[in-house]
């Protein structure tokens, strides 16, 4: 590997992408860490909102790093750190996953948050009148994502000036930071307080939020569009309910999805499935897409994947795509008022 460039050549070459302002993408550190590892190919993974900057991306981070070194972008779907692009990682010698915060821990993963650089304080002011007075009920629950947990100590100075007692909670092996959601994961909202306030981009976190804690009141405060709502599962209920009683009606040869992809298998949970039910048909795949369900030509399926396959795309399948919970209530094992919201737990 060329020497043209030190350690500390690259850790004073202050990088910043000059095309992106919002987002901090650590070019330094991985230039380190590429320079550290001596490293010939490094990989770089986004999540799919962020595809399109991974060229730009690539582009300033070569010029900080010596000649000959390769950078290569991942094309596969990617919607969480338990979505790793394991094909790019065996072939390369640094593997730069972008946008989510450790779940699966590797000398070769390097993790980039991507912290936000947007001010979380505004749009944080006009979420109180969401809230209680602290006076009535001074307990909050807080809650962020890995985009805003640079912020995390910010948002909870500023709750605390304004005479609330913040209850925060680190959550169980799946989450990294105390007070971080994932999409899939809600335990650090399990706090004595009848509010939470979270604070980040997305309908869906809340809403997930708001579904398996039903009993809390979910103030969503999202800095970057500078816009204050309240998380209502009502529709999304309506949408479940729906999914569930078509599959009652219709069902009798079921599709179970066991997704091959490393953070979201639960290989125990579709084979509990398919062993209780002779009409129950065990179907492996990486990318759960309509598409490749029609030849099936099954009546219902069950995805013991990523619960946003279910939630965010349900509707977009021509056939009920049901979690494990709701699959248990259309074939009469659990009663319909159970339906609650599909989370993952535990390390991988």
């Amino acid at each position: 590997m060329s020497q043209e460039r030190s350690a500390g050549d690259l850790r004073n070459t202050g990088l910043r992408l000059k095309h992106d302002r919002e987002w901090d993408y650590e070019l330094d550190r991985i230039a380190e860490e590429v320079d550290e590892r001596d490293a010939q190919t490094v990989g770089l993974q986004f999540p799919e909102g962020l595809k399109r900057r991974g060229p730009r991306v690539a582009d300033d981070l070569r010029t900080a790093l010596p000649d000959g070194v390769r950078v290569l972008l991942s094309g596969q779907p990617c919607y969480g750190a338990c979505d790793l692009d394991t094909e790019l990682m065996r072939r390369c010698d640094v593997f730069v996953h972008f946008g989510h915060s450790p779940m699966k821990e590797s000398e070769k993963i390097l993790y980039v948050p991507l912290f936000s650089n947007v001010d979380v304080t505004p749009v944080m002011a006009d979420a109180l009148d969401e809230l209680a007075d602290p006076a009535d009920d001074p307990d909050v629950g807080l809650v962020t994502t890995a985009q805003h947990m640079n912020r995390f100590d910010e948002m909870r100075a500023f709750l605390e000036e304004r005479g609330y007692a913040v209850h925060t909670r680190r959550g169980d092996e799946r989450l990294t930071h105390e007070g971080q959601v994932l999409g899939c994961n809600y335990a650090s909202a399990e706090v004595d307080a009848d509010q939470v306030l979270y604070v980040g981009g997305g309908k869906f976190h809340p809403l997930g939020l708001a579904m398996e804690h039903q009993e809390k009141h979910v103030v969503i405060a999202d800095p970057v569009n500078n816009a204050v709502s309240v998380a209502d599962p009502d529709e999304f209920l309506k949408q479940r309910y729906g999914a569930v009683h078509r599959a009652m009606r219709e069902a009798e040869e079921w599709g179970v999805i066991f997704c091959t992809k490393i953070g979201q298998g639960r290989w125990e949970t579709a084979e509990e499935i398919v062993a209780d039910n002779d009409d129950a048909y065990l179907i492996t795949m990486d990318e759960v897409t309509p598409d490749r369900l029609t030849n099936f030509g099954l009546d219902a399926y069950v995805n013991t994947g990523c619960p946003r396959i279910t939630t965010d795309d349900g509707p977009q399948f021509d056939r009920p795509m049901l979690t494990p919970g709701e699959y248990r209530i259309a074939v009469g094992d659990e009663p319909l008022d159970s339906l609650s919201f599909d989370t993952f737990h535990g390390t991988w």
